[in-house]
């Protein structure tokens, strides 16, 4: 049934993206960029752009419902009489309020073995930080401030924007750079027979545009993935201004302890904590969290 509801919302959420961007499409009347003159560069680059920076935005734009929905957050109510969820949401404030956030995020509580916490939301204003119930099971007051801390510091330093304009960058660019290249050898490898000016192979250029992407959707991810581990670090750091670098260490020793128990199934603009997996060599670079050993050894060397 979770599978079911997993696999029924990722379908609607991309079926709004195709219906929104589509519409947009037309009202910034963006035409096709195959003509009979050939390739029309500027109606590509805006095609591409609007895809690109459209379908990440609108992910970012839904990502605290969908992380609602996906993973089963329950918001805590402020309120609450429980003495424990009442701490977790007072901590959670504190550290707003020290990293000067407009608002104080809402807080929730997902049911999982896994030891984690994340963080997402379009804007500073509105944002979740989230907690498993085996971080709160199996983790100290101090470690927990370290984790929170840390989930703080992503929506104080804008992280979940930053990674959607770098990623829809890059949607962009994968795009505009596979469809241009496939176009070029498409004529080149036209029928000899074909005697028209600027005639190409539709079926060349298809196939080759399906390569392409996929080639330029792995070097992107690399780039992606080396943004997303510089902004761990400096999480980790901004973590350690707020609730202490003996904490925030702790605290990612304490995930070291229980690095198994982890949900691998990450959505795009959730911001995870402990995602780190022990990838060597080209694999390496692929990682969006360095090692936690590494992490631990920057902030026991981190000055101030």
């Amino acid at each position: 049934m979770v599978w079911f509801k997993r696999i029924f919302l990722f379908l609607a959420l991309n079926f709004l993206v195709v219906l929104t961007i589509s519409i947009l499409l037309n009202v910034l009347g963006v035409r096709p960029y195959l003509t009979a003159n050939g390739l029309d560069y500027n109606q590509l680059m805006a095609f591409c752009l609007v895809w690109g920076m459209g379908g990440a935005f609108i992910s970012l734009a839904l990502s605290r419902v969908m992380a609602k929905w996906m993973m089963g957050v329950q918001v805590i109510d402020p309120s609450t009489s429980n003495s424990e969820l009442q701490g977790l949401v007072q901590t959670v404030h504190q550290l707003a309020r020290s990293a000067h956030l407009p608002t104080p995020p809402q807080v929730g509580i997902y049911d999982s073995p896994e030891v984690n916490a994340f963080a997402t939301g379009p804007t500073k204003s509105r944002a979740l930080v989230a907690v498993s119930s085996g971080l709160l099971q199996r983790m100290k007051h101090d470690e927990l401030a370290g984790v929170l801390g840390h989930e703080i510091s992503h929506i104080a330093n804008g992280d979940m924007v930053t990674m959607t304009l770098i990623q829809g960058v890059v949607n962009a660019f994968v795009m505009f750079l596979s469809r241009a290249i496939a176009f070029a050898i498409s004529q080149v490898g036209r029928s000899r027979n074909d005697d028209r000016e600027g005639g190409f192979s539709p079926i060349v250029f298809y196939i080759t545009q399906f390569i392409l992407e996929i080639v330029f959707m792995i070097l992107g991810s690399i780039v992606v993935a080396s943004f997303s581990r510089w902004r761990e670090f400096r999480a980790d750091a901004g973590g350690a201004r707020l609730a202490g670098r003996q904490n925030m260490i702790q605290a990612l020793m304490a995930l070291q302890r229980t690095f198994e128990m982890v949900d691998p199934q990450a959505q795009p603009a959730v911001q995870a904590l402990k995602i780190s997996s022990h990838r060597g060599g080209f694999l390496r670079l692929f990682s969006t969290h360095p090692p936690l050993e590494e992490r631990i050894a920057r902030l026991e060397t981190m000055t101030g």
